[in-house]
């Protein structure tokens, strides 16, 4: 097989490698490139049989196979290459092979390394989907009363779809509960859940948190600008508690986020598609704001697809119970003892009406044990404000006779003489003398 004139001209011009073997599998020519990438030089391997210099070579086999072998990796030293491997035919008959040797270049090594930076960006997401995790199901809501369990049922039905949902209900009452419910029930449950109070940022800060911003973009930046938090909550929810606190300008740019599912960061100019499912909240009557115009008519409509009021605890007493029997329990876990509720606390805890809602049940199952001596909550132990209604209320439950007061209160004192003067003839003359009474009536009163 003889590679003469042009042909070996223009195999030589070839940025490829090039190695080409007789029916013997002798090999016949190579071109420059090949002794570039492999670092074999051209006496060292042309008129030798290939495997003598190449061990594991498979051009040999193509000859045996006549088959086309494609994208075969190899390695000399340092240096990595793909080899295309072919038989060279003439009228059909085998009479020799070819192969095509292909450096692998800075693209294929930019392309390994993009794929790494995929996986890190894959971990990264999905360490954010570990931190920014829904920590309440609705097993964790607890509904006895019937009007609880309506409102959980149709929790649960919100919870199937993608609508935007607005949580309505007073401070308290577990808002932010069922946003963590809704979404853990979603399809959404394996990806990001955030929750952003928006009273607790001004309106700069707050933007730039939910949107992100861009290099240069105000004073004190980050170097490469900032993702905001609809671009890491993507795939999942956002939970937008007290969304009356925006302002205008910002309720604009939210407006857009619902309608077009694109942000824009702060100082951007490009739209960035996001699939984020968002739950709004608050406590305040937003029609009311609407006609004094400090929340947006249009946004307020695109927020209210779905609605959902969770009641206050005075219309719900039913829960009442197994609300204080599991606050107890945490609160015992954490005083190492146990702790009962008296039968006239608990009617005053039912009796009250209970304006701060769940939150201040729980705040006041923490108070009380702070002010017990032993193991059980009594009205006295309870906070002023609770006493104080049920005394307006016309509750005789905190308020003793005073026959039973002063009844009480002998008991005591004669207790206390007896035990310091002693239960013989002798001390009881001097405990009757210390209460300034007679030993006849003080006999009396021990019977």
């Amino acid at each position: 097989m003889e590679i003469e004139g042009w042909v070996k001209f223009i195999l030589n011009s070839l940025y490829d490698g090039i190695l080409i073997i007789d029916k013997n599998a002798v090999v016949q020519y190579v071109n420059d490139s090949y002794t570039r990438i492999t670092g074999v030089t051209y006496d060292k391997i042309v008129g030798k049989y290939l495997r003598e210099v190449r061990p594991g070579a498979r051009l040999p086999d193509v000859l045996k196979t006549g088959k086309t072998l494609l994208r075969v990796p190899r390695k000399e030293g340092d240096v990595e290459y793909v080899v295309n491997m072919s038989p060279i035919k003439v009228k059909g008959e085998i009479v020799g092979g070819i192969s095509v040797v292909t450096e692998i270049t800075d693209a294929y090594k930019l392309t390994e390394e993009l794929k790494k930076s995929h996986l890190t960006l894959e971990k990264l997401r999905n360490h954010v989907k570990h931190l920014y995790k829904a920590k309440y199901t609705f097993d964790d809501i607890i509904s006895e009363d019937p009007v609880s369990k309506k409102v959980k049922q149709m929790a649960k039905k919100i919870a199937k779809t993608d609508s935007t949902v607005l949580i309505r209900g007073e401070s308290g009452t577990g808002k932010e509960l069922y946003a963590h419910a809704i979404h853990n029930e979603s399809n959404r449950r394996n990806e990001p859940f955030i929750a952003v109070n928006c009273a607790t940022l001004n309106s700069q800060l707050l933007e730039s948190e939910l949107f992100g911003y861009e290099e240069g973009t105000f004073t004190g930046a980050k170097k490469g600008g900032k993702v905001g938090l609809f671009e890491v909550a993507d795939g999942g929810s956002i939970f937008l508690d007290e969304i009356t606190e925006m302002d205008h300008n910002l309720q604009a740019k939210l407006l857009r986020t619902l309608q077009e599912r694109t942000i824009r960061r702060v100082g951007g100019v490009s739209e960035k598609q996001i699939d984020v499912r968002i739950i709004a909240a608050t406590n305040k009557p937003l029609e009311k704001l609407v006609k004094e115009n400090k929340f947006r008519e249009d946004l307020y409509y695109r927020i209210q697809v779905v609605p959902l009021t969770i009641p206050p605890l005075r219309d719900r007493k039913g829960d009442l119970k197994q609300l204080i029997e599991f606050f107890l329990e945490k609160i015992q876990r954490q005083l190492k003892k146990r702790i009962n509720v008296s039968e006239n606390a608990m009617k005053v805890l039912y009796k009250y009406d209970w304006p701060g809602n769940v939150r201040q049940l729980k705040n006041t199952l923490e108070f009380a044990p702070n002010m017990i001596e032993g193991y059980t909550i009594d009205t006295k132990h309870l906070p002023k404000t609770i006493q104080v209604q049920a005394i307006d209320n016309g509750d005789a439950l905190l308020i003793k006779p005073l026959k039973e007061t002063v009844k009480e209160k002998e008991i005591e004192e004669i207790k206390k003489a007896i035990n310091i003067y002693g239960d013989t003839v002798e001390g009881k003359k001097k405990a009757a003398k210390a209460l300034g009474i007679s030993l006849a009536t003080l006999y009396n009163k021990l019977d």
